[in-house]
């Protein structure tokens, strides 16, 4: 099994998104998703992606990978992922293609309430991100 570290930087109470407008020398623009869950839910939500994954690839949401942390994490009760878009545009174009089809909405339903909420709002992040010119992935 390959582990993956992710260091996520924070200045303040927010994410600082990176500038979109830059990209990687591939054109693709990386978004990043970090769903905060429920204690003890990470491997339910694991679950529905599993099906997810299929149904966001036939929309185009080309998945660069899916990740869960060690139990013993502090981040225990994360679920991270990663998608590569060919720019903004076709990524709203394909998410909406994806909320769109009919066999999405129950997936969302069942994660709904695995998804920890904050002041009433789902504690889920997502960032739009370009490569550093020095990744070695673009």
């Amino acid at each position: 099994m390959r582990y993956v570290a992710f260091v996520l930087c924070r200045w303040g109470s927010h994410w600082r998104p990176l500038d979109p407008s830059t990209r990687g020398e591939s054109g693709e623009q990386p978004r990043l998703w970090v769903y905060h869950t429920a204690p003890g839910k990470v491997p339910e939500l694991e679950s529905i992606f599993r099906d997810v994954s299929k149904l966001q690839a036939k929309h185009d949401l080309s998945a660069v990978g899916y990740w869960v942390p060690d139990e013993d994490s502090p981040w225990k009760n994360t679920f991270v992922y990663l998608v590569a878009h060919a720019s903004k545009d076709d990524a709203k174009k394909n998410w909406d293609a994806l909320h769109a089809d009919a066999a999405f909405p129950p997936y969302r339903k069942a994660a709904a309430p695995l998804i920890e909420q904050v002041n009433g709002e789902y504690n889920v992040e997502e960032v739009f991100m370009r490569p550093a010119d020095y990744s070695a992935m673009k």
